[in-house]
């Protein structure tokens, strides 16, 4: 039961819930393989966790792109010989009302948050096939449980890699691990930065400053899953602020 020198890629690692879990797991004695759109941020949270001791490398990726992917999957069999977890968690929430036609939103959202997470699984799978073992964390969220104005699309994209995700872990042999974590609201600027539409982006950070908790907390849910003994698989978390409807 230990993070220990496990070898964990996690994806939109730059900020937010990634930068929390990348910035924890390290802290247990994981080595790191961060992507992010921004190079200048995954390298800023690299030089953070090598600062204290610890190791991480990175690499500038688009999920939308399955080379980008790939390469960095190909990053940690490289550096570390292995790659032991993948978090898909890079993902976004341009959120609208869907008479707003923000169909350009909609195709974003589908690209980033579903088949983002789905490359990173095509990616890992030969790696953890290889290997005889891995695990599979994808950050789904708790907008798929309880559906809400505005957040449609936003709420599909999550239930679609739910699905997904289930189904891979019904099809995984034993030694590999899948993981759905659903986040409620957390203290990032992951929705409000994309917002176009100012009555809900202040509707949101108005929910937001009320109830919302750190990213360390889905940070430690995620070591949760990953500490567990190889033959036991925690197959969802759900973390939300207490105060959460």
């Amino acid at each position: 039961m230990t993070i220990r020198n496990k070898i964990v890629a996690i994806t939109g690692a730059g900020r937010g819930i990634g930068r929390a879990t990348a910035i924890h797991l390290a802290a247990r004695g994981a080595r790191l393989v961060l992507g992010a759109r921004s190079e200048a941020e995954i390298a800023a949270v690299a030089g953070e966790i090598e600062a204290a001791g610890g190791e991480a490398v990175y690499d500038a990726i688009d999920v939308t792109r399955r080379a980008d992917m790939e390469r960095l999957v190909n990053l940690a069999c490289e550096r570390f010989g292995r790659l032991d977890v993948i978090v898909n968690n890079a993902g976004i929430g341009p959120l609208s009302r869907f008479d707003a036609l923000r169909v350009d939103d909609w195709d974003a959202m589908i690209d980033v948050n579903l088949k983002g997470a789905l490359y990173g699984v095509a990616a890992a799978l030969p790696v953890f096939t290889r290997q005889n073992s891995g695990h599979v964390i994808n950050v789904v969220s708790t907008a798929g449980l309880k559906i809400v104005p505005t957040m449609g699309v936003y709420a599909a994209t999550k239930n679609a890699l739910r699905t997904a995700t289930e189904a891979l872990r019904q099809e995984s042999r034993k030694n590999l691990r899948v993981t759905e974590i659903s986040p409620g609201f957390i203290d990032t600027s992951f929705a409000d930065a994309t917002i176009a539409d100012p009555q809900i982006r202040a509707a949101i950070l108005k929910r937001k400053e009320e109830l919302a908790i750190s990213p360390i907390a889905i940070a430690r849910a995620i070591a949760f899953a990953i500490e567990q003994p190889s033959d036991v698989e925690i197959g969802s978390i759900v973390v939300r602020p207490t105060a959460q409807d």
